[in-house]
């Protein structure tokens, strides 16, 4: 028997991965979400910074890394340009510093855009999980035709209400970039 609570599950975690991910496009100032994703070479293993060092915000303006070990200090350093993610760190030899600066109108714009990107890749996401579902109560012969509509309508409403969901999280996100 096809499980509609599994269904509500697998879309909300699709929407909490959106949500996840959106925390690495700051809207603002500093925030430890813009580099805590950042994995770094550690032990010969990806491991991101914040499992590494502590991350911590200095005047709202400024991101300050303590290694927990200094010999990974250069590497961290690396990992962060290699990111891409417009932030130059500043190795003061046993920590990191970055100066966050404010964002411009373009690349709150960019920023946008890509917010919009992950919002239809997250909306894909949910459609697949319906697909997933209907496929499932279509091939199971054992549920009467009635039953089997009932349930498409259902998995249906789901999709719909997580779809709004993640548009919501996206129309959100953008107004706060948008804000000076």
């Amino acid at each position: 028997m096809i499980d509609l609570e599994m269904t509500e599950m697998e879309m909300e975690e699709v929407v909490e991965r959106y949500s996840n991910a959106l925390t690495s496009i700051r809207t603002s100032g500093a925030n430890p979400n813009l580099v805590s994703h950042i994995e770094v070479d550690y032990y010969g293993m990806a491991t991101p910074i914040n499992q590494i060092s502590s991350i911590s915000v200095i005047e709202g303006k400024q991101l300050l890394i303590k290694p927990y070990e200094m010999r990974i200090v250069k590497d961290i350093e690396k990992a962060i340009f290699a990111a891409n993610i417009g932030l130059t760190p500043q190795n003061e030899g046993t920590q990191i510093r970055i100066v966050v600066p404010p964002l411009t109108e373009q690349r709150r714009r960019e920023y946008a855009q890509k917010v919009k990107e992950m919002a239809e890749e997250a909306k894909i996401a949910v459609r697949n999980v319906r697909r997933d579902y209907n496929d499932q109560i279509k091939k199971d012969k054992t549920i009467p035709e009635d039953t089997q509509k009932d349930m498409l309508d259902e998995v249906q409403e789901l999709t719909d209400k997580y779809i709004k969901k993640v548009e919501d999280v996206c129309a959100k996100k953008s107004r706060d970039l948008m804000k000076l």
